[in-house]
């Protein structure tokens, strides 16, 4: 199941209908637009072994998720950091109005990693300021759980949309309405990130096996994709113990399918070299093969640190150099969804390849 991941990243690499985008957070990025991958569920759990991968933080942002929270307290308070950068920028004009942070920050800069430090560690230990300034917006969590709309007679009410779709579930597991959207129009504007994954839908069929799909709008492959392919094929799981059915597949569609390239200077070499990088890709006979692509793109891009930092196609191709080994296997305790815990998740058999670390661009 990793060599699906593999080639998709491959195709973007190589595709005749990829090409480089000016991204909206001040990165580029290498693009494919539509595709789909889809992992059987029954052959392991498909958590990647070409890098190594942190099992915590999936499953702390999907309890997360399925308690219906957005403020990212919990996260911190268990060592979780992936949803501070969204919350410290959603939050930073409030911040700055009260002289807690100084304007004039430039994203990305020394300063600005120093002060997304420090307003990490001030929702840890600062039960007021967290309250304050910790929430990401209606994300998520609020869309699954508590999503808001305007009844017919004026009033403000709530959908438990996860609730709903599992009760209908069990009256009817083969139906075709089982769909949970995070993609709230009227919210979007006030979430410090609009959904990446959009919407899943859920089904069974006679035999009593469910299959989930996810549409991405979004899909940052080279740290995204495999935290979402591990955490929707985990809410597959969850799911199908809820409803006493067997987890059998969870399909991924994707929208904007794409690896960031750097920041400025790299950026703008990538753009003006991509024809060649594509040739040279497709042109790889062999897995190390990659690795000869990667050490052109060293030798001839530009060397600077904080460049090289957030450029996820050097990460990508050294994955693609690397044998996929065994998958792995989930257990989760049999408890009621929004009462799980870190403890009732264990992976069992993972053995992958070193861990490779680039930075996420927000």
């Amino acid at each position: 199941m990793v060599e699906q991941y593999l080639e998709h990243s491959k195709d973007i690499l190589t595709s005749d209908y990829s090409g480089f985008k000016g991204g909206s957070k001040e990165a580029g990025l290498i693009s494919l637009f539509g595709y789909q991958n889809e992992y059987d569920l029954r052959d392991g759990f498909p958590l990647l072994t070409t890098k190594k991968m942190s099992i915590d933080p999936i499953v702390h942002e999907l309890i997360w998720f399925l308690k219906g929270d957005t403020n990212i307290k919990y996260l911190e308070d268990h060592k979780v950091s992936i949803w501070r950068a969204d919350a410290f920028q959603h939050n930073l004009s409030g911040m700055i109005k009260e002289g807690i942070f100084s304007e004039g920050m430039k994203k990305y800069s020394h300063d600005w990693n120093e002060a997304m430090k420090e307003y990490g560690q001030r929702i840890r230990e600062d039960e007021e300021f967290a309250g304050r300034f910790g929430d990401a917006g209606p994300i998520y969590g609020r869309q699954w759980r508590k999503w808001k709309y305007t009844d017919k007679n004026g009033k403000t009410s709530e959908i438990d949309q996860l609730g709903r779709v599992l009760d209908n579930m069990r009256k009817k597991p083969v139906g075709k309405k089982h769909l949970i959207n995070a993609w709230n129009p009227g919210d979007v504007p006030k979430m410090s990130l609009p959904p990446c994954h959009v919407l899943y839908q859920m089904t069974a069929n006679e035999e009593g096996q469910l299959d989930l799909q996810l549409y991405q709008r979004s899909c940052d492959m080279f740290l995204g994709v495999p935290f979402n392919i591990a955490s929707y094929s985990m809410l597959t799981q969850i799911i199908a113990q809820e409803l006493d059915l067997e987890p059998r597949r969870f399909i991924h569609t994707f929208g904007d399918s794409h690896f960031y390239s750097g920041l400025e200077k790299r950026s703008a070499w990538y753009r003006e070299n991509l024809s060649e990088l594509k040739n040279r890709v497709r042109n790889v006979s062999d897995r190390e093969g990659h690795l000869g692509v990667l050490d052109w793109i060293n030798t001839n891009s530009p060397r600077e640190q904080i460049e090289e930092e957030y450029d996820h196609v050097t990460a990508i191709l050294e994955q693609l150099s690397r044998e996929p080994k065994a998958l792995p296997r989930l257990q989760i305790a049999r408890k009621d969804f929004d009462k799980l815990t870190i403890g009732d998740f264990k992976i069992e058999g993972y053995e992958p390849h070193s861990v490779i670390k680039r930075k996420m661009a927000v």
